[in-house]
């Protein structure tokens, strides 16, 4: 009797686990580590729910989820390609900022340059890492913030373009260039800072990185994408999002 109810017990559980819901999500890559807690907390308090993460540039994001790539909900890196998908009809919820991140100049610990000799510490480097501006809202920044400074025709042929921000901070964490202009977000994660050091670019160098969210068109009918929407806004997230250097708005609980 009770190895039958054993064998009851565990059908119960493969059976609730194979009806849990998956909620697939395209996250601007500045998300990589902050997301992924907030997913893991999510999980633990709607364990009905498995939430999985695709990271890389907004825009190219963007551009699946024109193409019909089935994700529930876009983080992106700004706000620009949350509106533009809701005015086309691929989000079906009104834009919402969720975060404003930042941008850094890092360097490893072992590299003998000092970041926050900027831009100086430019000229010194051989290689520089950032993210492409075309469709990287954090690459978009560090080229403003270059231009800012008067120096971005200057070190253009230094520029190392990644795909996408978490593509640019690999290309710097590992060495294969001296510099980077990175997200706050990825040189405050354990191994980023375990490494390397940074300094904070001034906001007024560059224009405002105003991240919005929101479900799409695929995700509409899903109960479950709604609560991981919702979740966004609780205080066990916007914690994690503070942790991670972002500035959570006005609004936000």
């Amino acid at each position: 009797m009770n190895r039958l109810l054993f064998i009851i017990f565990w059908l119960f559980l493969a059976f609730k686990s194979s009806m849990a819901e998956v909620i697939r999500v395209f996250a601007a890559a500045d998300l990589q580590y902050a997301l992924k807690e907030i997913a893991q907390e999510y999980m633990k308090a709607n364990p009905q729910d498995r939430v999985e993460l695709v990271f890389g540039s907004s825009g190219k994001g963007a551009i699946q989820i024109r193409k019909g790539a089935p994700y529930h909900l876009f983080f992106s890196a700004n706000m620009k390609y949350v509106e533009e998908l809701h005015r086309e009809g691929y989000i079906i919820t009104q834009p919402k900022a969720y975060a404003i991140g930042r941008i850094v100049v890092w360097v490893r610990k072992d590299s003998g340059l000092d970041p926050s000799n900027f831009p100086d510490v430019l000229f010194r480097a051989n290689k520089i890492a950032i993210a492409n501006w075309e469709h990287a809202p954090y690459g978009q920044a560090a080229k403003e913030a270059l231009e800012s400074y008067g120096v971005f025709e200057k070190v253009k042929n230094k520029l190392v373009i990644g795909e996408n921000i978490s593509q640019t901070a690999s290309y710097v964490y590992s060495g294969a260039v001296d510099v980077g202009i990175i997200a706050l977000s990825l040189a405050l994660s354990p191994t980023m800072k375990e490494k390397g050091k940074y300094w904070l670019i001034p906001q007024e160098r560059h224009g405002p990185i105003v991240q919005g969210y929101g479900i799409t068109k695929f995700g509409e009918n899903s109960p479950s994408a709604r609560r991981f929407y919702n979740f966004i806004e609780t205080k066990t997230a916007r914690n994690i999002l503070l942790k991670y250097g972002f500035f959570v708005p006005e609004g936000r609980q």
